[in-house]
């Protein structure tokens, strides 16, 4: 099984190089942050993942969780490894300042959150949900509440879930029945189940706090009526609030995480935000998640391709098509076949353009949140938007793809446990379906963020993308791939055009084409961030760096891509251009078998 080495020198790369992390954090008034202390939290975060967190991840995944009558027990390690977690500052990194935190910008954690994601995906879970507690907290909640959960929630003494779900409704929360009574003491009785809770219960924090969706008895019907209660597990005397872990899920990955039914009996709650706004809150938190989960992706696809190199490197079998490579050996390793190396060069430039759009996502949340300008804040506030629903899809999606290219890299011994790629198929699969499925997610774009604005965030993307290219065209290198960026992007502009026209005549046109639309616009987002990869590598051999491999490979990667990749746009353009009513062809019962 290979062991995970945190890619610090890719990070590096496009934090520092790319997307000029100093100037970011200068603009947010952040000059503190300097590239060294940058540096200096990588590489300790890459020792607590490599040294910690990664030796847990197959014992964690064999053993699983033990659920005994409302408690959970993690496997062996985890508690300990969760107290050095918290120790070292790793759970305070985004927290406020004001409530203990060290109030880093998202782009600071994301690269530490992602080796998170590669190291130890089950451990993750039971942390993740607490960030986007902390961020719905301090952004909605009344300042007694703040001042009572936030620093214990900051420092990980406390953890946080989010409860959607409930056993009737899935995604639909307009069908939600979990009910919140008012107290007289200005609390509310909390009473309903949630399902599918990631972190619901574990022996790992002191107390786990509950951000629950419910309706107050006045409350309107559908997604109007909707308010959002904090639910402590222990409550301020010591008291075990009824809210317990009914049964945890057997599931198919994530095996070491619990994910529960949580029960509600009249469990003490408090209300966060204005009544019926519920949603609303709960979106703040929900933003966080699904961009979390897309760093989950983008995890586990760079612990398969660093899988697959390792074995492709070692596993000799066969002959090199055009005469052996290493004569003196019986065979050469399998990295010499075109079709291997086909399968690694997809998952580097997946991985790689991913980490690319990802981060630039983190950016964009920080302008959001700590710009001190007000239009830069709106501005940013648009593109994050626009920006997340492709993040959690298409870097899940590619999170798929890359790591059953890594299980046909190792061929048989792919779908053996001791190599630890079946694992990362299983636990890889879920990032696909929670915090909302990809095909949610790709209604969410078309729906909410395209057609939100009549495609204005769109266009103004759209633009940037040519303006980058018109003041590059001239360079030799990537003249070529520019050349094709320009074209795929001038589609990109159309194609929006015609679906807006579209749908106003037939509203099922949003449907059909969404996840197309999604697929399509990631891929344009590749290539937009591979020329400027490619770009940079230039520009750092032309001024003599020293490790010329690194940037090369950059260069040749970034061909590669425009080469094999991004064809793919092509197939979802054609997609794209067809009538939504190929779709309903069928009625409901020609879909069953006769």
């Amino acid at each position: 099984m290979t062991a995970y080495k945190a890619p610090l020198r890719d990070m590096r790369f496009v934090m520092h190089e790319v997307l000029k992390a100093s100037e970011h954090l200068q603009n947010l008034g952040r000059s503190d942050l300097t590239a060294d202390i940058i540096d200096a939290v990588l590489e300790e975060g890459a020792k607590f993942n490599e040294g910690v967190l990664a030796p847990l991840n197959r014992s964690g995944d064999e053993e699983g969780i033990q659920f005994n009558n409302g408690d959970v027990k993690t496997p062996e390690g985890f508690p300990d490894a969760y107290r050095q977690f918290c120790e070292n500052g790793w759970a305070s990194m985004t927290g406020s300042e004001d409530f203990g935190g060290q109030g880093l910008p998202i782009s600071v954690a994301a690269p530490f959150q992602e080796m998170m994601m590669s190291a130890n995906l089950s451990f993750r879970v039971y942390t993740g949900l607490t960030d986007g507690a902390v961020f719905a907290l301090t952004t909605h909640g009344s300042d007694e509440l703040k001042n009572a959960y936030l620093p214990k929630l900051i420092s990980g003494e406390w953890t946080g879930t989010m409860c959607l779900t409930e056993p009737h409704a899935g995604t639909d929360l307009a069908l939600l029945r979990t009910k919140a009574e008012p107290q007289a003491d200005g609390s509310y009785a909390i009473s309903g189940t949630k399902i599918f809770i990631s972190g619901g219960e574990q022996d790992m924090s002191e107390n786990i706090i509950h951000l629950v969706l419910a309706r107050l008895p006045d409350a309107p019907a559908g997604v109007k009526g909707i308010s959002l209660f904090l639910v402590p597990k222990i409550l301020d005397d010591g008291s075990r609030n009824p809210a317990v872990c009914g049964s945890v899920e057997h599931k198919m990955g994530i095996k070491a995480a619990a994910t529960c039914v949580m029960n509600f009996d009249q469990a003490k709650g408090w209300l966060i935000g204005a009544p019926n706004k519920g949603l609303a809150c709960m979106f703040t938190m929900m933003n966080d998640a699904r961009f979390q989960v897309g760093l989950q992706g983008l995890g586990i696809g760079e612990m398969a391709y660093q899988g697959a190199v390792e074995y492709a490197i070692d596993r000799l079998q066969s002959r090199s098509l055009s005469g052996p490579k290493q004569p003196e050996k019986p065979a050469d390793p399998i990295i010499v076949h075109p079709d291997v190396r086909r399968m690694l060069l997809t998952q580097k430039t997946l991985v790689e353009g991913c980490r690319m759009l990802a981060y630039e996502a983190a950016q964009a949340l920080d302008n959001e949140q700590h710009h001190s300008d007000h239009e830069t804040r709106e501005l940013a506030a648009a593109r994050a938007a626009l920006l997340i629903p492709v993040v959690k899809s298409f870097l899940t999606d590619m999170s798929a793809e890359a790591a059953n290219l890594g299980m046909q890299v190792y061929g048989g011994h792919g779908f053996i446990r001791e190599w630890g790629m079946e694992q990362l198929v299983r636990d890889g699969r879920i990032t696909q379906i929670y915090e909302g499925t990809n095909g949610i997610q790709a209604l969410d774009l078309l729906r909410r963020k395209v057609m939100g604005d009549q495609g204005a965030e769109l266009s103004r993307l759209q633009n940037e993308i040519d303006a980058f290219c018109e003041a590059n065209d001239l360079d030799d290198g990537q003249r070529g791939n520019i050349a094709q960026l320009t074209s795929v992007n001038a589609h990109w502009r159309k194609l929006s055009q015609d679906i807006l026209s579209r749908v106003a005549e037939n509203p099922e046109e949003i449907g059909g084409c969404a996840t197309d639309f999604l697929n399509f616009s990631s891929y344009v987002l590749l290539a937009y961030g591979w020329v400027r990869m490619a770009l940079t590598a230039q520009e750092a051999l032309a001024q003599g760096a020293a490790d010329s491999d690194f940037y090369h490979a950059k260069i040749a990667s970034a061909r590669f891509y425009f080469d094999r990749i991004l064809p793919r746009a092509e197939l979802h353009r054609q997609v794209l251009q067809t009538p939504v009513d190929n779709l309903f062809g069928l009625t409901a019962e020609q879909f069953v078998r006769q």
